[in-house]
């Protein structure tokens, strides 16, 4: 494939206003229901694509996700990822209700994670024993005769649960629904799930072994962060990664190393085991012709930016950033402004990468004019920074390829 997919279908009030989506595997764009062989992996890889490759924020906005939650996921590590304000975990009643199982879901609610229960057609003794911890239930009113829907709901308006009727097909069953007295609504008559897609830039199996190995084996941080910057999409997954799970923070991301602190080396280790789970095992490292020269901008960035100040490790860090960066509009397909609007990053970092203004921004567009041989663009542009000579951005230059070469993923 060549590219990642991502469904996601609205629900909404009994006033039509959009209240979540319900976060959906697919393969294609086209697919209107997906061939699912393994639920776990299906749900790993939609929140390996929410949270990590497209960002919670463009998938959901400000709205939660419904995600649907199987045996074997309540009981992983993967959702110690997901921000509990973010998610409902969607579970169906499995056919053996085990004390573990339920002590796990208790455990998870006093964390702060609501669950709904989905596909709900009729109440029987494991769904009485999963109604105390659920908040939502979603009634599947398609499957059901009007008077059967009825005595279902009331039945289940014993319980403190809101109710969701799920596969809503016409405004007849809309109407009936709300009479009834359900709250929210989901189904084709509202909307069908739209299917999400950016191109594929994966890191490869290798890279990501190694990074898990550093980051489980070292405590040497700079050894991590230099393994980040060998790898530009995943470096970007990082920072989407820690801006979708930290929502708004009151500082920006200003580095590689910083997004690293903020996710912490655990949730680091979980996040990196679930791509190598989600990760496609017939293919290798995305060999692509831009992954070199956007190395090579970011460490030019970096380089320029020790000149003009020595001592400003962040300014050095964040310059890094922007050349990485600058190249991934082509790289996943996706616009600029997509790509920095829900980072986190800086403003100046913003504002380089949109507009070309800042110091950062003139220093990308003095790299930018060199690539091109724009010798008169360069002239002027090397006048306004004020502080580097055409010989030495040639020096510098040469620095920055011989550093891209060792390190890029496409040649080791």
């Amino acid at each position: 494939m060549d590219s990642y997919f991502l469904g996601r279908q609205p629900i909404v009030d009994r006033n039509q206003n959009l209240v979540a989506y319900e976060l959906l595997f697919r393969q294609e764009v086209t697919e209107d229901a997906a061939r699912i062989t393994n639920d776990l992996s299906a749900s790993a890889i939609v929140i390996a694509n929410a949270y990590g490759r497209f960002g919670i924020q463009n998938v959901v906005g400000q709205q939660r996700g419904f995600i649907n939650a199987d045996l074997d996921l309540i009981r992983s590590d993967i959702i110690s990822l997901l921000p509990s304000k973010h998610v409902v975990l969607e579970v169906r009643a499995p056919e053996l209700i085990t004390t573990e199982f339920l002590q796990q879901c208790q455990e998870l609610k006093q964390r702060g994670y609501q669950f709904a229960l989905d596909s709900v057609v009729a109440i029987d003794t494991r769904i009485e024993q999963l109604l105390p911890i659920v908040s939502i239930v979603k009634v599947d009113v398609l499957s059901l005769s009007a008077e059967s829907l009825e005595k279902l709901v009331a039945a289940l308006k014993r319980w403190p649960v809101l109710l969701l009727a799920l596969k809503v097909e016409n405004r007849e069953q809309e109407i009936h629904c709300k009479q009834l007295g359900f709250q929210m609504f989901q189904g084709y008559h509202f909307a069908k799930p739209e299917v999400m897609a950016i191109k594929r830039a994966d890191p490869g199996k290798l890279p990501l072994l190694r990074l898990l190995e550093l980051v489980t084996d070292t405590e040497d941080s700079d050894e991590i962060e230099q393994e980040f910057k060998r790898q530009p999409a995943l470096s970007y997954n990082l920072l989407r990664m820690v801006n979708s799970v930290t929502g708004d923070l009151p500082r920006k991301i200003n580095s590689i190393r910083h997004a690293i602190q903020l996710m912490g080396r655990e949730q680091l280790q979980k996040w990196i085991q679930l791509l190598l789970y989600t990760s496609d095992p017939s293919e290798e490292a995305t060999s692509h012709s831009l992954i070199p020269i956007a190395l090579e901008r970011g460490k030019l960035m970096e380089l320029i930016a020790t000149v003009e100040r020595p001592h400003d490790k962040n300014h050095q860090e964040r310059a890094f950033i922007v050349g990485i960066l600058s190249l991934l509009d082509e790289l996943l397909g996706i616009e600029m402004q997509q790509i920095v609007n829900k980072l986190g990053i800086s403003d100046d970092m913003h504002h380089a990468l949109m507009t070309r203004n800042g110091r950062l921004g003139v220093a990308l567009k003095l790299i930018e004019a060199n690539e091109h041989n724009e010798t008169f663009a360069l002239d002027s542009i090397l006048n306004e920074l004020g502080f580097l000579s055409p010989a030495e951005l040639t020096e510098l230059k040469m620095q920055a390829s011989d550093w891209a070469i060792q390190t890029s993923p496409t040649v080791n």
